[in-house]
């Protein structure tokens, strides 16, 4: 009686996990849009710094802004073509606690280094000089925007489009060319040995993308209360650091709805959690760049955002993660 009770149970929970989602409906409907956007960005980019390298034009700063959302999107997907190459380093630098972006971007100036002559080059600089953030420092940066020798910076604008480009590109390639059937076919290779593990691979990725924006996206920032530091804010030079907060959010809950879509219970918990983050940060839509950490009234609204996504977190944990076999043991990490 107990052994057949027992085997019952287990039908059920497999039956409950096996319904809870799809891999292939994740990755047609999240991974590969988010990442085919994020290439028709780049080679937008590419193309604005083609036409005008000027830090001051507006097609340059509106292209890279598109571009920077698409990725922060998509950048919880830390995994498989995007740690290839260290492409998604090569990507988003950041944080930079050592300031090696401007020191790595002004050598490059100071040195007319010909190595940003060819993308095969450029691709061996040091991945601080690289990407997102290394572009900011290019666009908003007093030190860069009017750097001489002129022609040399522009070039650099254009080698550092080229490359983000190139990177998001070869990320998209990755997962169309091979990486998508490997988690297709999970249980019949050696990186997946089950299902569940590659649904848990994407769990993992909402995690760790979650915790990256509590604690490094605001935490950063927020410092201490005796002691906040308003000039670690992400982004702050282009005004995107709260942008970037909901941006990551929008993605982390698509993805989360995916994995729980035929749980309404749990999908209907998680959305309200989410629902509450986003009208926080609509709170926060005059103070961009988080500078207001230094406030007492206005920390307190940067505070309860954290606190919010903190909340997200627990749930997803005491209610998603039943629901695809993850113990409360795992680390948002190292994915375990």
């Amino acid at each position: 009686m107990l052994r057949n009770l027992l085997s019952g149970l287990a039908l059920f929970v497999s039956a409950a996990t096996a319904s809870a989602y799809d891999i292939g409906t994740i990755i047609d409907r999240h991974v590969i849009p988010g990442y085919e956007t994020l290439a028709r960005r780049a080679v937008e980019l590419d193309t604005a710094a083609q036409a005008s390298c000027s830090a001051d034009s507006h097609d340059l700063r509106a292209a890279y802004n598109a571009a920077f959302d698409a990725w922060v999107r998509v950048s919880h997907i830390r995994f498989g073509p995007s740690e290839d190459e260290d492409r998604a380093f090569a990507l988003a630098f950041w944080p930079d606690t050592r300031g090696f972006t401007p020191r790595e971007l002004a050598t490059l100036i100071e040195t007319e280094d010909p190595v940003i002559e060819t993308q095969e080059e450029f691709s061996h600089v040091s991945i601080a000089a690289r990407g997102f953030y290394a572009m900011e420092f290019l666009l908003y940066d007093p030190q860069f925007t009017a750097a001489e020798p002129e022609d040399y910076r522009c070039a650099l604008v254009r080698a550092v489009a080229r490359d983000i480009e190139a990177n998001a590109e070869a990320i998209l390639a990755g997962w169309q060319d091979g990486y998508a059937e490997v988690m297709l076919t999970a249980g019949e290779n050696d990186t997946y040995r089950s299902r569940e593990e590659a649904a848990q691979r994407f769990f993992g990725a909402v995690a760790t993308g979650l915790q990256f924006t509590s604690d490094t996206r605001l935490g950063r920032p927020l410092g201490t209360f005796d002691r906040p530091r308003p000039n670690r804010a992400e982004a702050r030079r282009s005004g995107r650091a709260l942008r970037n907060v909901v941006l990551s959010l929008e993605g982390t809950r698509q993805l989360v709805r995916l994995l729980a879509e035929d749980s309404e219970t749990v999908t209907d918990t998680l959305d309200a959690a989410y629902d509450r983050a986003f009208e926080q940060a609509k709170e926060l839509e005059d103070d961009p760049v988080l500078e207001g950490v230094d406030d007492p009234q206005q920390r307190l609204k940067i505070e309860i955002l954290q606190q919010n996504i903190d909340r997200i977190r627990e749930l997803l944990g005491t209610s998603l993660g039943p629901l695809l076999g993850v113990g409360t043991g795992f680390n948002a990490m190292d994915g375990d």
